[in-house]
């Protein structure tokens, strides 16, 4: 692994080797989704609480103030829309000179393992990888699941992330899944968790990322189960209590108690 490709990796995982990444992507084919109509408003307050963003370059160039110092991944894949019939139909949207121009650390693209258009987005994924190594660019493969939500489970997970490794990349995001310690076994590259659809209970956030972290992830890359919380910071802070200072599920619950009534 070259210089380059080395110090971009550890722009976003930090010297423990996890990460709290903050997913701000959504709006790439789901359009304004729920407190994301005003990027910059919900971004700006959690940015000092997060060890990289995942955004596309439309909202990095528009809502980011430079002055940020924040590691980012950039949004890489795309062309579809939550209208379209098939979410897996999607091609690569992103250059590797525009990724470096806009000093991106990574970037980032689904494949969907199991659709219609898997061998398109593993092609794209292999492409992508391709050209990263080229500019010392990592690559983050995302297993998305699109609406078939009953895929999320061990076995699923395990053969999608452990393809993306194979094809060479470089962080895999997948969800938390009973017997999450499988998928993390099965893949030789640093997991991080997605969120997934907004939980009812922000208790029921911190306990997946708890259990995640305990079971052998690297880190959390979550988005709508923070910035659609009535207490965003209080539930980042939390998390970030759960992935880098080891605090118990109890002691991470207990700091967003204290916090949800002081921050919003």
């Amino acid at each position: 692994m070259d210089w380059g490709m080395k110090n971009r990796l550890q722009r976003i995982f930090k010297e423990d080797g996890k990460t709290v990444m903050l997913a701000l992507d959504h709006g790439y084919f789901l359009g304004p989704v729920s407190r994301l109509e005003d990027p910059r408003k919900t971004i700006e307050p959690l940015i000092p609480y997060a060890d990289a963003l995942m955004l596309t370059r439309g909202v990095l160039r528009n809502c980011i103030d430079p002055k940020f110092n924040t590691p980012f991944i950039l949004r890489a894949s795309g062309g579809n829309s939550v209208l379209g019939k098939d979410l897996s139909n999607e091609g690569i949207a992103l250059s590797f000179e525009d990724a470096i121009r806009l000093n991106a650390s990574a970037v980032a693209l689904s494949v969907y393992v199991g659709t219609d258009h898997e061998h398109q987005t593993l092609i794209n994924l292999t492409k992508l990888i391709d050209e990263g190594h080229r500019y010392g660019m990592p690559v983050l493969a995302v297993t998305a699941v699109g609406k078939e939500l009953e895929k999320r489970d061990s076995r699923y997970l395990s053969l999608a992330s452990r393809i993306a490794a194979e094809l060479g990349a470089n962080i895999v995001k997948t969800y938390y899944c009973e017997d999450f310690e499988k998928v993390v076994k099965s893949c030789f590259v640093p997991i991080v968790i997605a969120g997934g659809p907004k939980l009812k209970d922000e208790m029921d956030v911190l306990k997946m990322a708890y259990e995640a972290i305990a079971q052998g992830a690297s880190g959390v890359d979550m988005g709508r189960n923070i910035w659609q919380s009535r207490w965003p910071v209080a539930v980042i802070s939390a998390i970030r209590s759960i992935v880098h200072e080891k605090a118990s599920l109890k002691k991470a619950c207990s700091l967003f108690n204290s916090l949800k009534n002081k921050t919003k």
